[in-house]
């Protein structure tokens, strides 16, 4: 497992009812196939070694005891190999029979699983051949040894951070799984070993099940139910293997695909999530069973092979649910600035067009905020304020946007006012330095603070979620606003946004909304080239804000440190920027993310919209004077 990812797999080979040794032969060519694939945990259904459908099979001792024998031959095969595997047998103890699951790792049987709640109505009647687990502990004598039964048992491979618990089939569909028990004593991996039936509708069932538990205990769920080989008499089996990690599913065997499902399980995640959610830790207060925690290696170092690493981590790639989303955020954003609106009493919503992606996504948001409070849209007083950088190509969206939207249009020059300020302050015109470049900022935020006094209203920030992280804004200048709309909105989100708005209003609006989406990213604060185009390109100099994006999502949302984030991001850019360029800018990323928080600090209310946002008030609280050099340390190494 390389960065806290383990490579897990849920099988269901084709077996016979009552054969132990020829399913024992099955079930060792998976794990050898498996083992050399690098899988580290593998799963097989329910009662595997001799069939779930024996019947009353199951109290003759021959059976028993050809499946006690089966499961050594198992335990034999995963000799020297890197792997933890699960898988299911009747085991006779304290003369009562237990619905098992046997875990098994480098050749030894590690302990015995049994099932707690035993379905007894509809065509299952477990509770005629087996006993409940509940609060059970036994040992089990095998050739080399014995083997702890018990409900409560965590294999543990201690030096990588991985605990996995198992559960039966049933034990998911009740009020209280012990996989709940499981995940507050420590198991970041379930494993559930089924004998689910196919019915219309069952598959559905499941998903719903699973994406629910795995979410609201922070686990990686692995579902692995029984194949057609299992009697036909009354019910047919299916093989539905499924994989959840926190709510999502990562792989799936839809029902009579006879595949392995396979994936990897970033385990770094979950354990990061669950200590950031305080619920979760109140919840893992109360400790009533004693647990047995069973040592094993079976983690290695291998790297990803299955899993996709999305490079634009907050869009989604399917196109009806990117515009679903879309609309959602902008619903969101329109209704809370409507709601400040309210409670305000503000007259005028006041905003500086500048012809670029935010504050074009800002002005749609407006208006679709005073569609809600049927305001007029000559209330939106909208300025454009041209300066020493200003392209003719964002100065003609800017016009052509505000006419085609039917807003209140004011034109300030700032240019000869920004000069006299030059000459107050002793600056030289000449030097463009950052204080060429920040006076035009903070003296275009005073045109609109003043505006906003004339007329009533409130001034809308345009800055993005991206700009807060980098603190690619001017303290005091685009830094403050009254109300920020926009600040939980990454970049590579804006764009999309804007697009969905443009196929929304159509006609004239969307032919200008799409010329500002063509449009070099840039603050225009320093003068353009000889032919009047943009000279200050805002990625060559912070980096590209997909990989900002990439990084902040990884960062804050998924708990990765800088090793890891690299190693993903060469994984989603690959063949895109080669691992120099993607160190140059994560560096560069912690760099800034560390020393530009005093911004972030002091910024004004806006809606969260996503998993990530930086207000100081709610999502991330940290000092301005906070050190870097842990993370930078660690990145510059890389």
């Amino acid at each position: 497992m390389k960065h806290q990812f383990i490579k897990a797999a849920a099988a269901s080979p084709d077996l016979r009812v009552a054969d132990p040794a020829y399913n024992a032969k099955q079930i060792i060519s998976v794990i050898d196939g498996q083992a050399e694939k690098g899988t580290e945990l593998l799963v097989f259904p329910e009662l595997s070694l001799s069939g779930y459908t024996c019947g009353d099979l199951f109290l003759q001792k021959a059976l028993l005891d050809g499946c006690l024998s089966a499961l050594e031959d198992v335990a034999a095969a995963t000799k020297g190999k890197k792997m933890l595997v699960y898988v299911g047998l009747p085991v006779a103890c304290a003369d009562k029979i237990y619905n098992c699951a046997a875990a098994v790792s480098d050749g030894k049987v590690l302990s015995f699983t049994p099932k707690t709640y035993l379905p007894n109505y509809g065509e299952f009647y477990e509770q005629r051949h087996f006993a409940s687990g509940k609060g059970f502990v036994g040992t089990v004598r095998l050739k080399n040894g014995t083997a702890v039964i018990s409900a409560n048992n965590i294999v543990c491979d201690e030096e990588h951070g991985v605990s996995v618990a198992c559960e039966i089939c049933e034990d998911i569909w009740t009020a209280a799984p012990p996989s709940i028990g499981h995940c507050r004593r420590g198991a970041t991996v379930i494993v559930n070993l089924s004998a689910s039936n196919e019915l219309v509708g069952k598959r559905e069932r499941r998903h719903g099940i699973l994406s629910s538990h795995s979410r609201k205990n922070i686990c990686a769920y692995l579902y692995c139910s029984s194949g057609v080989g299992e009697s036909t008499s009354d019910m047919v089996f299916a093989g539905n293997n499924i994989i959840y990690e926190n709510g999502s599913c990562l792989a799936e065997t839809k029902p009579f695909g006879q595949g392995v499902c396979e994936a990897e399980i970033d385990v770094g995640y979950l354990i990061s999530s669950r200590m950031r959610t305080t619920s979760f830790m109140t919840s893992c207060e109360p400790a009533e069973p004693a647990y047995s925690y069973i040592s094993a290696s079976f983690v290695t170092e291998n790297g990803l092979t299955l899993r996709k690493v999305d490079p634009t981590p907050f869009v989604p790639h399917d196109e009806g649910e990117r515009m679903e989303r879309a609309e959602l955020i902008l619903n969101m954003q329109a209704h809370a600035l409507a709601q400040r609106f309210k409670a305000t009493h503000a007259e005028t919503a006041v905003l500086g067009v500048s012809g670029g992606l935010d504050s074009t996504l800002a002005l749609l948001v407006i208006l679709r905020a005073f569609d809600l409070l049927q305001m007029p849209r000559d209330k939106v007083v909208a300025v454009t304020m041209p300066g020493f950088g200003t392209s003719l190509k964002t100065k003609n969206n800017a016009n052509a946007l505000m006419q085609a939207l039917g807003v209140n249009v004011k034109t300030v020059n700032i240019s000869q006012t920004v000069l006299r300020h030059f000459k107050d302050i002793g600056h030289d015109p000449e030097l463009a330095d950052t204080v060429y470049e920040n006076a035009q900022a903070r003296y275009r935020t005073m045109v609109l603070m003043d505006l906003a006094n004339e007329t009533h209203g409130l001034v809308i920030g345009t800055g993005d979620l991206s700009e807060l992280a980098l603190g690619w804004c001017t303290y005091n200048g685009d830094h403050m606003s009254m109300y920020a709309v926009n600040c939980s909105v990454p970049k590579t989100l804006v764009k999309y946004l804007v697009l969905s708005e443009a196929e929304r209003l159509g006609g004239r609006a969307e032919v200008v909304l799409k010329s500002v989406l063509s449009t070099e990213i840039s603050p225009e604060l320093l003068p353009t080239d000889s032919e009047g185009n943009i000279a200050q390109k805002t990625e060559d100099l912070i980096g590209p804000y997909e990989l900002t994006d990439f990084y902040l999502y990884h960062m804050l949302r998924r708990g990765d440190p800088p090793a890891k984030l690299l190693y993903l991001a060469e994984i989603a850019f690959a063949g895109k920027y080669d691992r120099a360029t993607l160190k140059k800018w994560l560096v560069n990323f912690y760099r800034r993310f560390f020393s530009q928080q005093f911004k972030r600090n002091s910024v004004p209310d806006g809606v969260k919209v996503g998993p990530v946002s930086l207000s100081p008030r709610a999502d991330w609280r940290m000092p301005s004077d906070a050190s870097a050099a842990l993370w930078l340390e660690e990145a510059e190494k890389l």
